[in-house]
């Protein structure tokens, strides 16, 4: 399991990698401002996709981020 400091590390590093510095200083702030219930969030996230959908979606991910 990782430790909340890799964990913060690891998402600052994927921020900054996608959305540039501003970018991702500009979502921490976001975040920051509103409530934000990551439990409610997630419930819907997937709502629309199959059992099949977010697995190919996943693999195809992995199969692009291999290093």
């Amino acid at each position: 399991m990782k430790t909340d400091t890799i964990i913060r590390n690891e998402g600052m590093q994927i921020l900054l990698k996608n959305l540039g510095l501003v970018e991702a200083e500009r979502f921490i702030m976001l975040i920051q401002k509103e409530p934000f219930d990551y439990t409610k969030w997630q419930e819907n996230l997937f709502e629309d996709m199959s059992i099949e959908e977010i697995s190919k979606k996943a693999a195809d991910f992995r199969v692009k981020n291999i290093r």
